[in-house]
């Protein structure tokens, strides 16, 4: 389960990679991303995209009591209509993710944080890249929740039983958010092993005066 994500590109990368109309937003670097945190989300609008803020939980249901941050079933009924409807699904930008060891560290007795993030030859400029997720209005706003698959060889030594569905190309980015609900379903794949690295706890400093 992924309950860590960092987000510390600049407004003129989202813009770029996602094609999105980031509105003059400005926002710090996000080194931390936890549940129940505003973050932002690109959704689609119109015959465009947008960079809007969510928080990361998706409500309770039924006997479950905490908001919910990963989905993995796709057959429950939690996900279903918001998976069939390509407006409820939706990009979260992210530099980098966590997960934690699954053993305490010997000399520490804790268990560690894991970051992981594309390889430099993955990609141009920032690590940039997207969970693929779905949203839902709320009463007390929108709230986003990302899909998690069976983890590829990096994650897997680290945290075996789940790793985010990741996304970095402007081809799955349109095709996430445009295919049917059997198309969206058959995307919930791992990243191959060849495109992703682990990296050192710290986050990078971004740039001074960049805007998100």
């Amino acid at each position: 389960m992924c309950n860590l994500y960092r987000m510390t590109s600049n407004a003129q990368a989202i813009a770029q990679l996602f094609r999105a109309d980031v509105a003059g937003r400005n926002l710090p670097a996000l080194t931390e991303v936890y549940p129940d945190s505003q973050a932002p989300v690109i959704v689609a609008e119109g015959t465009g995209r947008a960079l809007t803020m969510m928080r990361w939980g998706w409500p309770p249901f039924g006997e479950v009591k905490r908001p919910i941050t990963n989905v993995r079933n796709l057959a429950s009924p939690m996900w279903r209509s918001a998976l069939a409807d390509p407006a409820r699904r939706c990009l979260v930008p992210v530099t980098a993710f966590s997960e934690w060891s699954a053993a305490p560290d010997p000399l520490t007795g804790r268990k560690r944080k894991h970051w992981f993030d594309l390889r430099a030859d993955s990609h141009e400029g920032e690590p940039l890249f997207a969970f693929a997720g779905l949203w839902r209005p709320t009463e007390e706003g929108p709230r986003f929740a990302f899909l998690t698959c069976a983890p590829n060889e990096i994650v897997g030594r680290i945290h075996p039983k789940a790793m985010p569905v990741l996304l970095h190309t402007v081809e799955t980015f349109d095709r996430w958010l445009s295919a049917d609900a059997a198309g969206a379903a058959a995307m919930q794949l791992p990243l191959a092993d060849a495109l992703m690295r682990e990296i050192a706890g710290e986050a990078p400093m971004p740039p001074q005066g960049s805007l998100f």
